[in-house]
């Protein structure tokens, strides 16, 4: 029997969460800032489209290839030292961005930028393991990829204005400063578990832990790269992100120039158009995550992290689709908002399910399938200009995104989130 305490007003772990909100904000601030100074950028650099394709595809290249290695950081350092490092890292490469004065030295830069922002949503899910009851972590997670998304959606005309007004070098400057803010201000607030921060109640630890104790006590393990090869739920769980990816990186990437190339627009109604549909995906991230949690409070455990992946991939696909017969800008965007809506609903069933089937080695197991997701955005980064140029058309692009978001919905139907990962015991 334990003891009774007060409940307090507001649990302390929903300010860890407004924490990690505001670091998924600053993660696509600084990511799509280059998006939206592709013009003054390439001008500056005299860099063609396909020179910035790879620009782009760099930072998607160094961001997949060490989710894995930093997923791994913060399973043994813990999230407060980890992301207090790497957003540390990146926001000095975010800074660096603005003093290039070539193309190579760009391409460099973003693909360490990239390697930086690697350790982000492992090192949020480490922490959301830790700090998050599991009948909570799917509207967490989807309130977490929300903010990546208002993030980006604000970055689009408020960049835009800033880029107007100070130049895209001071642009990049500012961003990487706020960055080493959020960084300084994570390390003196934040702890690795709620039992030793001294501002969270009894009644609230003991609330997270009595979580902890309903899925049983589990058993210390050594992480093992063997372990991961051989999880059947992890392949299927990185083959549906690399879907997911491929669609919303466009978003992110070639969404803002081609629109403003297509439809004549200036720097800020490109901005404003281009923000709706990543506006659509933040709310596609809550109805998510609220949606695996109803579901998985009624006794549906595989079917709370399926239901809303499948229904989110079958819009993603529909919406693509749907984007060709788009010949004006408000019906494409309209479009593509539903399409985005869908893919974002996948994220939070995604890394929940890497919390169910990783434990106590979710920040490596969410590295890795996150690393399979920014493959795919690397081969989006450079598909898109590359098919276009090919064929003079945009259509082969949205097809091929169309197939992948069919396919996840398959791969999600074999998924079994109660079967975790064997990693051995010690």
């Amino acid at each position: 029997m334990h003891t009774l305490h007060p409940k307090p007003f507001i649990p302390s772990r929903y300010f860890m969460v407004a924490g990690t909100f505001l670091l998924s904000m600053l993660v696509y601030v600084d990511r799509i800032g280059i998006s939206v100074a592709k013009g003054p950028m390439t001008e500056a650099l005299q860099l063609s489209d396909k020179q910035f394709g790879w620009v782009l595809s760099m930072f998607a290249l160094g961001y997949a290839l060490f989710q894995t290695p930093l997923g791994i950081l913060s399973d043994r350092f813990g999230p407060r030292k980890a992301l207090a490092a790497v957003v540390s890292l990146w926001s000095l490469f975010t800074a660096l961005t603005g003093a290039v004065t070539s193309f190579i030295s760009l391409f460099v830069i973003r693909f360490l930028f990239g390697v930086g922002e690697a350790g982000a949503y492992p090192g949020i899910a480490k922490a959301v393991y830790h700090w998050i009851p599991i009948r909570e972590r799917g509207i967490v997670n989807g309130i977490n990829f929300s903010g990546g998304r208002f993030g980006a959606a604000f970055a689009l005309p408020f960049v835009a204005l800033a880029i107007d007004s100070l130049g895209w070098r001071t642009t990049f400057f500012t961003l990487g400063f706020l960055g080493i803010l959020w960084a300084l201000a994570w390390y003196l607030l934040f702890r690795d578990d709620p039992e030793e921060h001294p501002r969270v109640s009894a009644f609230e630890k003991e609330e997270i832990r009595l979580s902890r104790s309903k899925l049983g006590v589990e058993a210390k393990s050594t992480f093992a790269v063997q372990s991961l090869v051989e999880s059947r739920n992890l392949w299927l769980a990185m083959g549906q992100y690399f879907a997911s990816n491929f669609t919303f990186f466009f978003c992110l990437t070639w969404l803002f120039p081609h629109v403003k190339e297509q439809f004549m627009l200036n720097n800020l109604e490109a901005g404003v158009y281009a923000s709706l549909p990543l506006v659509a995906g933040a709310f596609g991230n809550m109805f998510s995550g609220w949606l695996v949690d109803t579901i998985y409070k009624n006794g549906h455990f595989k079917w709370s992290r399926v239901i809303p992946a499948a229904i989110g991939f079958t819009l993603a696909a529909g919406g693509l689709l749907a984007s060709l017969f788009a010949t004006e800008v408000t019906l494409a965007i309209l479009f593509l908002s539903v399409a985005i809506f869908g893919a974002d609903m996948t994220i939070s069933p995604s890394w929940t399910l890497c919390n169910d089937i990783g434990k106590s080695h979710s920040g490596a197991v969410s590295g890795t399938m996150n690393m399979a997701g920014n493959i795919g955005s690397f081969v989006t980064a450079l598909a898109f200009p590359y098919l276009r140029d090919w064929t003079g058309s945009v259509t082969p692009f949205f097809i091929i995104g169309t197939v992948l978001n069919v396919l996840a919905i398959l791969m999600w139907l074999n998924v079994k989130p109660d079967q975790p990962i064997k990693f051995k015991k010690v």
